[in-house]
């Protein structure tokens, strides 16, 4: 079992936006079903009052990623559309931070520390330990895990509250044997005390 510490842990929230949702652009099979998971999650870290932070893609209408401009996707959450905001049914406080990533037209970011100040307000806050849930297990969730590990973090990835694009087969699989190599542990729920 995982005790949460009140002075080291935090919750981050990987890019879960309406549009990577069933009938968003790209969207993530079975995406959905994470948000009453996470939702439990951030019950948990809210009632030890805890930090709660969220990631988002929040293209410009031009950016590098989209297939118009040469990119592999369809274009999404575009900053200030229905597609780039968080789901409704996502009980996010209000007094989370928002991160918002990919803002600059000519840059990808999939981590939510590439381009942000994510990091100095983990250093800021005193945290060590992150809890990484969210969108998409073998891109976003990914690259934010790798980097919060090369930073220095404990990571422990949402297992029950992550999903994959599995754009090419075994994808999500791949992503997770190397975020064990990166020492990610894995838990879920019933594993936090």
């Amino acid at each position: 079992m995982i005790e949460l510490q009140p002075s080291t842990d935090a919750l981050i929230v990987v890019d879960v936006q309406n549009d990577f949702l069933p009938g968003g652009t790209l969207a993530i099979p079975e995406g959905d079903q994470i948000i009453p998971v996470l939702n439990h999650y951030i019950d948990r870290f809210t009632a030890e009052g805890l930090p709660i932070l969220a990631t988002r893609d929040w293209h410009p209408s031009h950016h590098c990623s989209f297939q118009s401009r040469g990119g592999p996707w369809p274009p999404h959450c575009i900053a200030e559309t229905h597609g780039a905001q968080f789901p409704s049914e996502l009980c996010l406080p209000s007094e989370t931070r928002i991160i918002s990533k990919a803002t600059e037209p000519e840059r990808e970011a999939y981590s939510g520390f590439d381009g942000t100040d994510l990091d100095r307000q983990l250093q800021r806050l005193g945290m060590k330990r992150l809890f990484i849930g969210g969108l998409a297990t073998d891109y976003c969730v990914l690259n934010t895990v790798r980097d919060a590990r090369s930073c220095g973090y404990q990571v422990f990835l949402l297992r029950d509250a992550v999903r994959a694009v599995n754009i090419n087969p075994g994808d999500e699989q791949k992503a997770l044997d190397e975020m064990q190599r990166l020492e990610t542990r894995f838990i879920t729920l019933q594993d936090l005390a």
